[in-house]
């Protein structure tokens, strides 16, 4: 397969994107996520750390499909720009590159700064422990407001869910948010009240494992911002709930469950705690965040 650089802040980061999957096959990578198509995780570059993601985009066939439509590094860089644009913020995509046979696209790299001090949303709620309203409060607060502002911009994601979410701040500090997986942003005119209530139901069903129902039902609040008229509020959960429920059916119809974090030895382990809060043991960042008396369950 033929690799091409489709993007590079420097010649050097071009250079790096070209290696990485040797990167990738070191002992010494940090991997977050290994799946059938998707491996993800940190490697350290001449220095400083930063997040490589490969996907195998699939058949041949397919891969001719995608080329068409653009690739999941294309869509990283896509969103990446438009968050930008938006004024979110996101990490930044360092080098991005395509691997094509016979014309089509087969995998996508993609290598992006590393957020070091942000960690996923469950990991920051349950820091302070369990009996912390104030700070439940104050998080699901903040990430309520930045996305009815992402909404409010023309953006919305297909996947929102906690682990997409990191936040840095605190201890005296502005809570800060930072969207990732940036390839299932999309821009619309006007995000629909269907697009909106989507997000947060997708959002609802990963936060739901840390957070009791009334403050699930505060978080909604807290993105309505001033609340409506009685029938308009009615209304709203009304369609929330039914769409809560029919996510739920479909979840339980695939019988999905939280995938584990591969993590391949104690010493890149204890390299990850830090970032993702995950635990050296290789399991998922619920599960590691999750204090004692909390138990691995299915996606409802």
């Amino acid at each position: 397969m033929r690799m091409q650089v489709i993007a590079a802040r420097s010649l050097a980061w071009g250079a790096v994107v070209l290696r990485a999957g040797e990167l990738i096959d070191d002992p010494a990578f940090c991997s977050l996520k290994r799946s059938a198509r998707t491996v993800a995780g940190f490697a350290m570059v001449d220095g400083p750390r930063v997040f490589i993601k490969r996907v195998d985009e699939g058949s041949w066939l397919k891969g001719w499909i995608i080329r068409l439509r653009g690739s999941r590094a294309r869509r990283v860089l896509r969103g990446a720009a438009m968050l930008k644009l938006a004024g979110f913020s996101r990490p930044e995509p360092l080098a991005a590159a395509e691997a094509r046979a016979i014309g089509a696209i087969r995998t996508s790299y993609v290598i992006s700064e590393a957020l070091d001090d942000a960690r996923i949303m469950s990991a920051v709620v349950l820091a302070g422990g369990r009996r912390n309203f104030r700070r439940r409060c104050e998080v699901s607060n903040v990430i309520a407001k930045e996305i009815r502002r992402l909404h409010d911009a023309g953006l919305y994601t297909l996947d929102l869910q906690e682990t997409n979410v990191m936040i840095s701040g605190g201890e005296g500090v502005d809570w800060k948010i930072h969207f990732v997986d940036l390839e299932d942003f999309r821009h619309a005119r006007k995000v629909s009240e269907r697009r909106r209530l989507l997000n947060l139901v997708h959002l609802d069903r990963t936060i739901g494992r840390f957070l009791p129902r009334t403050q699930r039902l505060r978080f909604l609040y807290n993105y309505l911002g001033a609340r409506p008229a009685r029938n308009e509020t009615r209304r709203v959960l009304g369609r929330y709930f039914a769409l809560h429920q029919r996510a739920g059916r479909r979840a339980r119809s695939r019988h999905r469950t939280i995938p584990l974090l591969h993590v391949p030895n104690d010493a890149t382990a204890r390299a990850c705690s830090s970032q993702m809060g995950a635990a050296p043991t290789g399991v998922s960042p619920h599960t590691a965040a999750r204090p004692p008396g909390f138990h691995r369950i299915r996606s409802r």
